[in-house]
């Protein structure tokens, strides 16, 4: 079993058109990291900087509770967990 990442429209064009990657990792940031070897550019969408942060218009949920309030990219995640990435789209 392997963690779930559950990819948005606009980012599928670095999954191959995929809407669901798996990964491994002990916490979001090795998630990501394991996820952006098999899918480069993937990471760069969703951090940034030194110390790397999510990016700020970027919503990112691991099994539906919201990351900001759960320790952000330290986040731990098993098997079996989902992670949900939704950037933020403006409009009327």
């Amino acid at each position: 079993m392997a963690i779930e990442l559950r990819v948005p429209t606009i980012l599928r064009t670095y999954t191959g058109g995929a809407k669901a990657v798996n990964g491994d990792g002990t916490n979001l940031a090795e998630f990501i990291d394991n996820i952006d070897g098999t899918h480069p550019g993937l990471k760069e969408r969703i951090v940034e900087g030194e110390p790397e942060e999510l990016r700020r218009f970027v919503n990112v949920y691991v099994n539906d509770e919201d990351v900001r309030f759960t320790g952000g990219l330290k986040t731990e995640v098993k098997d079996g967990d989902v992670v949900v990435v939704l950037p933020a789209v403006a409009g009327g």
